[in-house]
């Protein structure tokens, strides 16, 4: 009887999971603790027990004290978990010891983040960044990854430590990857320099999505560009930026970008590494600023949005687009909840809202108008007149500017004043140089 090899699918890593907590300002709400339950299903875990521990004093070596960490161990093991996840910062130290103590691989909230990117980049560009941003993540730690080195001695006398030189051997093997990680990056940005450069010629406005992970960007972008982009109710599932045309009820065509989602204490290593692609934001003409009215955690999760989109500023030396808000979610809220979001969006202050359901399409109409209307704030009025033969330039302001008014002259010809981005006059100029205008 001739033997058959069987497939079977690895079991599933069994997570337990702790968030420390220190003051009560801190304490996970019931939306933090969902937050990061979300991200261990993202990374494919079974998730066996979740819950907030309150660390009164941080032990340096372990961060747990004695009773939370015996507590921590006894339902590590009760449970069978292969993963202990805690939804904090450790450091280099805390961690290793954490996996001697509990006997199993521990993660942190940046390596848990890390870990999902790993498994969501689809893209060259996308693997690079998340690439860098694990080796940066690892080269302080050299724990997990490099296990082998314990078994390394380096030096002759009794001082040398245990791998000592292994490990700066190792390191400089690191640096030489994240130099041509970057380097490779550095292509990538210029890359996409190019490519805005081009869209910006052909004088298409660029909008770009951005907002907290699990907001509902990917559906709001699938909803207004018709792409099939993958959208998924969890944290980042999506990573790769991608870029869709869209029509405007009277600019026309313009283009969307779907960006990666921001979280709260989003790695360091993560806003570096991804540096080339959150460029894509910051020199968009628009910032849709998707956000998640159904969630109790919105005006934080709109604030760790804020924080990341300073830092990008200051960082890249670009001002800050303008920007206009996407109230999502509405098919979540009770009726009189959205009745009251509705009436709020209109009088909203200095950033216009519009209060959407991207899952059922509700508002889409409202925030295209709203779009459109940002878009143009940079604009100015300009008076033509035409004469009969001159069709195509009257096309083209009326694909291109938000015409006000037109007017038939005894002599035949047509005085239009039309709104125009300031960029597209230089364009109008270029295009038409035969035709006066006044602005």
């Amino acid at each position: 009887m001739t033997d058959k090899l069987i497939d079977r699918l690895p079991e599933p890593e069994i997570a337990g999971a702790v968030i420390p907590w220190f003051t009560p300002a801190n304490r996970p709400s019931e939306d933090r603790l969902q937050e990061t339950a979300g991200l261990i299903e993202a990374l494919g875990c079974e998730l066996a027990f979740l819950r907030g521990d309150h660390v009164r004093s941080v032990n340096s070596s372990v961060l747990f004290s004695g009773g939370l960490l015996d507590r921590f161990a006894e339902d590590l093991e009760a449970h069978n978990c292969t993963v202990a996840i805690v939804d904090g910062a450790l450091t280099p130290v805390q961690q290793r010891n954490l996996e001697t103590r509990l006997g199993v691989k521990v993660i942190d909230r940046t390596g848990l983040i890390l870990e999902i990117f790993g498994l969501r980049a689809r893209t060259k560009e996308g693997r690079l960044q998340v690439e860098l941003a694990r080796i940066l993540y690892e080269r302080s730690r050299l724990v997990r990854t490099w296990t082998h080195l314990e078994r390394q001695r380096g030096g002759g006398g009794f001082l040398s430590g245990p791998g000592e030189s292994q490990l700066e051997a190792d390191r400089r093997m690191l640096d030489d990857r994240i130099v041509r990680l970057r380097r490779d990056l550095e292509d990538v940005r210029r890359t996409r320099a190019v490519q805005r450069a081009g869209r910006k010629r052909g004088g298409k406005p660029v909008i770009a999505l951005v907002g907290y992970t699990n907001s509902g960007k990917s559906t709001l972008f699938n909803r207004l560009s018709g792409a099939k982009v993958f959208a998924k109710d969890m944290p980042f599932a999506t990573l790769d930026p991608t870029i869709r045309r869209i029509d405007l009820p009277t600019l026309g065509e313009a283009a969307l970008i779907d960006t990666v989602g921001f979280i709260t204490d989003l790695p360091t290593h993560l806003i570096d590494s991804f540096k080339a692609t959150l460029e894509e934001a910051m020199q968009a003409d628009l910032l849709v600023h998707v956000r998640d009215r159904s969630s109790a955690s919105d005006r934080e999760q709109a604030h760790d949005v804020s924080v990341v989109l300073e830092r990008l500023e200051k960082e890249t030396g670009l001002p800050l687009p303008p920007m206009i808000e996407a109230w999502n979610k509405a098919d979540l809220l009770p009726p009189e909840r959205a009745e009251v979001l509705a009436y709020s969006a209109q009088s909203a202050g200095d950033i216009p809202a519009v209060l959407v359901s991207a899952l059922r399409g509700e508002g889409m109409d409202a925030l295209l108008d709203q779009i459109e209307h940002a878009l143009l704030r940079g604009a100015v009025d300009v008076a033509v007149t035409l004469d009969p033969q001159q069709g195509r330039a009257r096309a083209w302001l009326h694909q291109n500017g938000e015409v006000n008014s037109e007017t038939s002259l005894k002599d035949g010809r047509l005085a239009i004043s039309v709104r125009l981005p300031v960029e597209r006059v230089g364009q109008f100029q270029a295009e038409f140089p035969d035709i006066e205008f006044e602005t």
